[in-house]
């Protein structure tokens, strides 16, 4: 039998993640004037998958991983930061962090309700 990671430790990564998808985000708009900068994003949904699906518990297995896609266009100085993508970004990421709190925030009040009787 696979023994599968408890919901408080997926949501704890989705929220690790999102910590790290927003300084990411926030790194690509520090440096949209750089030459040459290219953008990065935080991978997450496709490794938590495949840890699911491979029935790996292990926490290093939820762990975000920062990638440089390179294949969006690039400017005249090489830069391929879009201020509207990063913004569209960081408006998803926001609502995914507020619904992993939501559901966390939820799980602890019944555990409470629970304890309390």
């Amino acid at each position: 039998m696979v023994k599968r990671p408890d919901t408080f430790s997926l949501l704890e990564s989705g929220l690790k993640a999102a910590n790290l998808r927003q300084s990411t985000i926030a790194n690509n708009l520090a440096n949209i004037q750089t030459p040459n900068f290219r953008r990065s994003e935080v991978e997450f949904k496709g490794v938590l998958a495949e840890a699911l699906q491979g029935g790996r518990t292990d926490s290093v297995d939820f762990q975000a991983k920062i990638v440089q896609p390179g294949t969006t266009p690039v400017n005249e100085t090489g830069n391929d930061v879009d201020v509207d993508r990063e913004i569209g970004d960081m408006i998803e990421n926001s609502g995914t962090y507020s619904t992993y709190m939501r559901v966390m925030t939820k799980l602890y009040r019944q555990m409470d309700l629970a304890v309390q009787g």
